[in-house]
């Protein structure tokens, strides 16, 4: 099959451009390369893949790519995806997680062309202590990410239908593993920890998340492109759910770390309580499950942080000049 994978140098993208190389697949990948992007996530393939550097937005390079390559189906992983930064740049996040994939629906007007699009747990919104969220659980975003998130879902349900476009949606809970970008939660503490710096948690660490290890979340996604039924929604979950502190408490141990160096810091606004999926449509429709544990993943994250510790602090730089130059726009 002849993929298009749009934002395939960034965290989630690059694992299904290497694993999409290594099954076979024919590759073109399409990334704007943000502050987050990184070809160092899929240099080790570069040689077996077409990589276009665009925007998305950018409807008359989909629609080329498309015809060029003959593609039959595009995975939508670009997003712009930090909560905590869609506070302070909504527009950010409107313009890439709303207008292009608007960009890459109508680039698939009048085609057979599949469309998988890349979602999160998020847009379901919060829970309390008990319950879980299913695919039919209405769509109630409480951050301008989540809610441009929602947005595109919507978007695509709607040209799906309207334009008879051939879509599928997952919605993957908490994603971690190697070559995350060090401003998401675990990289954070791997970073910091590792230069026994003071480890900021929210509030009091009792948000809850559910935990899925990037490997998983690729594996799962493989399943809907080849099995899933077109106009379908796939939760992709773990089932292991954890407070934020307690998370943090087990990276400081593998890490022979001590827990003073966590400090609580105030809460950001909207901060969600809790997410949880209900998986159960794509374990007995198409047969799929992790293949990984929290603790089993967590240790292979930090052992590759550890091993790749210059990769990691290059990231933070690039991210400290990112906010630098954001800072010193609107001052």
């Amino acid at each position: 099959m002849n993929i298009l994978i749009t934002g395939g140098a960034g965290f989630i993208g690059s694992e299904f451009v290497r694993q999409s190389v290594e099954k076979g697949y024919k590759v073109s990948v399409i990334d704007k390369l943000t502050y987050a992007g990184s070809m160092d996530r899929i240099n080790s393939v570069i040689e077996e893949i077409r990589f276009y550097k665009d925007d998305i937005k950018n409807e008359d390079s989909i629609k080329k790519i498309i015809k060029t390559d003959k593609i039959e189906a595009v995975i939508n992983f670009a997003a712009e995806t930090h909560v905590d930064r869609s506070i302070l740049e909504p527009n950010e996040f409107i313009n890439t997680n709303i207008c292009g994939t608007t960009s890459i629906l109508n680039s698939l007007a009048n085609s057979d062309v599949l469309l998988v699009h890349v979602s999160t747990d998020e847009v379901y919104g919060e829970l309390g202590k008990d319950g879980k969220f299913s695919e039919d659980s209405p769509l109630r975003p409480n951050s301008p990410y989540s809610a441009s998130k929602a947005s595109a879902d919507l978007l695509i349900n709607a040209y799906a239908r309207t334009y008879s476009l051939r879509t599928r949606i997952v919605r993957p809970s908490n994603n971690y593993g190697m070559w995350q970008f060090p401003e998401k939660l675990i990289p954070v503490v791997i970073y910091k920890a590792l230069n026994n710096q003071r480890v900021p948690v929210y509030a009091d660490g009792s948000n809850i998340r559910e935990w899925t290890y990037v490997k998983d979340c690729c594996s799962a996604i493989f399943k809907v492109l080849n099995d899933g039924k077109d106009s379908n929604v796939y939760n992709i979950g773990s089932g292991e759910e954890m407070t934020n502190l307690n998370l943090v408490k087990k990276i400081l141990s593998i890490l022979g770390k001590s827990d003073d160096l966590i400090e609580f810091v105030k809460d950001r606004p909207g901060h969600d309580f809790r997410y949880s999926l209900n998986t159960e449509k794509i374990s007995k429709e198409l047969g799929w499950k992790p293949s990984f544990s929290l603790d089993q993943g967590l240790k292979e994250t930090v052992q590759w942080y550890v091993e790749n510790y210059a990769w990691l602090e290059k990231e933070v730089a690039n991210l400290k000049e990112y906010w630098n130059k954001v800072y010193r726009s609107k001052s």
